[in-house]
């Protein structure tokens, strides 16, 4: 069964409350993992790679912090604020 793809660009837009969201999710997901001692970058990155929640810590209720949020949004979010700092124009 082959699947019908349109060649038009569909948009995706998100509300700005969202975006919010997502960031204190990812600031308390960051901190709960370095208080803890582990390596924040590498922790998230398994959870998002993997979706599996057992690469964020409970401590500070990160893990239930970020089941809150869709992995595609969290990617959004760091995409979206690491072209902001390395993008010459925007």
């Amino acid at each position: 069964m082959s699947q019908d793809f349109s060649n038009n660009t569909m948009r995706f837009e998100r509300l700005p409350e969202d975006v919010n969201e997502t960031q204190e999710v990812l600031l308390g997901v960051y901190r709960a993992l370095k208080d803890k001692g582990y390596n924040p970058i590498n922790q998230i990155v398994g959870y998002l790679l993997s979706g599996d929640p057992a690469y964020i810590t409970s401590h500070m209720n990160a893990r239930n912090l970020i089941r809150r949020v869709e992995r595609d949004e969290l990617l959004e979010e760091l995409l979206r604020t690491y072209l902001k700092h390395k993008s010459p124009t925007e």
